[in-house]
């Protein structure tokens, strides 16, 4: 029989006049893996918070079992600024210590991709103070999970993450005994990890057995039973459950519910989406052109992200883009929207792109933009347009899109200055969708976004006719938006991925495994002639070096090419002949030693 880890009884918690929790009793069991969902303000940090006894109830009580050994990821970390990543992390282990641990070692890769921590200036020397936040949350988890728990309560373990740390973080946590409680709004991590629900809403807690997929069959049973017809054929929950049914790629939950049952609660609901309906429609408010891209380079400063790029976004294509943090994901979204607003005025350090006469863009970025603080929700909308046209007879007001969006009669006129993070992002993308464009950017859209929210803005975007580009760490919001992915593996190139982000996860861990063995190479030359290690801060620099080595080895390629073509144009002019073949020869002697060098500095690298 499972032990009982924490006890939740009659549990109650009030902020002002709202009674966030009300009367709640729950159990954690050895071995449970929930997780928590409900809406933005509902309560959930502060039940796992209280759970952890980081908050005092204000009536009930939270009881832990002896000795309990209990670790908690909050939204803020408690890391010392002045400390390194090495000692919050590893503390005073010795180096040949920690490198022989073996979950150490899992760990330290699968959130910052390799034991010398390549994305931070110093390795794991680097000091905390200056890191940002999403680093500083990395590095709390890495502490956290490199520890032995009884139980782990984790709120938003996958901010922050990319789709391939979102992937191992679930793989861990599966292989882990320790129980878990997870606030978070990643559905498909929640389907990875989860056998339990709690959903938090008006201030109690409905559980369910089994991950987000069950919970999604079960709270639709429960919603028809008590609704009327009517209301059951317009249930957003009925149309995510239609979805999980019939086109989501990889459900890997098995619902505990008989199929005709579920097929029974469906049979009325129509596809998320009519693709072919949606395309012929965008076709005519978009033309056969909206980017066409040929032999595209992106570059972010220096740095070429893109190389020879040929691709183009059709009418009614919905894109879902994926990559390695900086692969160039957003840097392209810009590269497109920059031509777009200029009218293809301003083009890519490379080659050309071509915009549609007709395209009207909206591009939401990571950065939640700034509205005056004073003004009213409903207002802020209203400023944009007072209704919308959203296609195939269908027509909003500002304010049915505020309530669509979780914006209440009452919530319509709260001042913008009072509104949370989350609430910020949501009147962020209400007023992109009031401006009524054919062209949609979407850069992680689901920050700070409930999974109430997510599904109604899923909802929306079904029978929006346009093309669009999402990018997204979130795959179950990929999977349900999109109809193609695409990837940036960061090696310059852009690639359709038929089957999708499982599909990119399979390559990414080829080109790791490939990378790994080129690097075998040089460790065991190094062991046969006796030479000493490099030190990180050496390969670092080596590959610095390497970066600028191959910066100018493209220049003078490029010098190169244009000296034969000059060469080739004067050739009846001797003296000319001559002397571009003498800068010719100076530069082939410098890429000579350019390559050279190359080699050497390969081997340190």
């Amino acid at each position: 029989m499972a032990v009982n880890l924490v006890n939740v009884e009659n549990v109650s918690k009030v902020y002002g006049t709202r009674a966030l929790l009300d009367g709640v009793s729950l159990g954690v069991s050895e071995g449970d893996r929930i997780g928590v969902v409900g809406r933005n303000g509902d309560g959930k940090t502060t039940l796992i918070r209280m759970l952890a006894k980081l908050e005092d109830t204000d009536t009930g009580r939270v009881t832990h079992s002896g000795g309990l050994r209990i670790g908690v990821l909050t939204q803020y970390d408690s890391l010392d600024p002045a400390a390194t990543v090495r000692h919050e992390v590893i503390g005073d282990l010795a180096d040949h210590e920690w490198a022989g641990n073996a979950k150490v070692r899992d760990v330290l890769t699968g959130l910052f991709g390799g034991l010398d921590l390549p994305g931070f200036p110093k390795g794991l020397d680097t000091v905390i103070g200056p890191l940002s936040g999403g680093e500083r949350r990395r590095i709390a988890l890495a502490k956290l999970l490199i520890e032995e728990q009884d139980l782990i309560v984790l709120d938003e373990p996958t901010n922050h993450l990319d789709v391939e740390g979102i992937a191992w973080l679930a793989e861990h946590l599966r292989a882990r005994r320790s129980a878990l409680v997870c606030v978070t709004h990643d559905r498909w991590f929640l389907d990875q990890v989860c056998t339990r629900m709690w959903d938090v809403q008006r201030g109690d807690v409905y559980e369910y057995e089994g991950g987000y997929s069950d919970y999604v069959f079960a709270r639709a049973e429960r919603e028809r039973i008590a609704a009327t017809e009517e209301a059951k054929r317009q249930n957003l929950v009925r149309k995510e459950l239609a979805w999980l049914r019939r086109g989501a790629p990889a459900r890997t939950s098995k619902p505990r519910f008989r199929v005709e049952a579920a097929n029974e609660l469906i049979k009325d609901v129509p596809p998320p989406r009519d693709t072919s309906e949606l395309m012929k429609f965008a076709s005519s408010r978009l033309g056969r052109t909206v980017f066409d891209l040929e032999d595209v380079t992106v570059q972010a400063g220096p740095k070429v992200l893109l190389q020879h790029v040929t691709w183009q976004l059709g009418p009614g294509d919905r894109i879902g883009l994926v990559g390695v943090n900086g692969a160039g994901k957003t840097s392209l979204l810009r590269a497109l929207t920059e031509a777009a607003r200029s009218e293809g005025q301003v083009q890519p350090a490379a080659g050309s792109i071509r915009v549609g006469k007709t395209v009207k863009l909206a591009y939401l970025s990571q950065e939640v933009a700034e509205l005056d603080p004073t003004w009213r929700v409903l207002q802020a909308v209203q400023q944009v347009r007072e209704r919308v046209d959203l296609g195939k007879g269908r027509e909003m007001t500002a304010g049915q899109l505020c309530e669509t969006f979780g914006f209440g009669k009452e919530k319509q006129w709260t001042p913008v200055g009072d509104l949370s993070g989350g609430e910020r992002r949501r009147l962020q993308l209400l007023r992109l969708l009031m401006d009524e464009p054919n062209v949609l950017f979407l850069d992680e859209p689901t920050n700070d976004l409930d999974i109430e929210t997510l599904t109604q803005l899923e909802d929306l975007l079904d029978g929006w006719p346009g093309s669009m580009i999402v990018i997204s760490h979130d795959r179950f919001f990929i999977e349900r938006t999109t109809d193609r992915v695409f990837a940036l593996l960061g090696d310059g190139t852009l690639r359709m991925l038929p089957r999708g982000i499982d599909e990119y996860l399979e390559r990414r861990k080829r080109m790791e495994e490939a990378a790994a063995a080129a690097s075998a190479v040089p460790a065991a030359v190094t062991q046969t002639t006796g030479q000493p290690e490099r030190s990180a801060a050496d390969q670092r620099a080596a590959k610095k070096e390497l970066q600028r080595i191959e910066r100018r080895l493209d220049k003078v390629s490029e010098k190169e090419s244009a000296l034969h073509a000059a060469i080739a144009e004067h050739a009846t002019d001797f003296a000319k002949v001559a002397e571009l073949d003498a800068e010719l020869r100076e530069l082939t002697g410098e890429r000579e030693e350019l390559e050279l060098r190359w080699l050497e500095l390969a081997e340190d690298a």
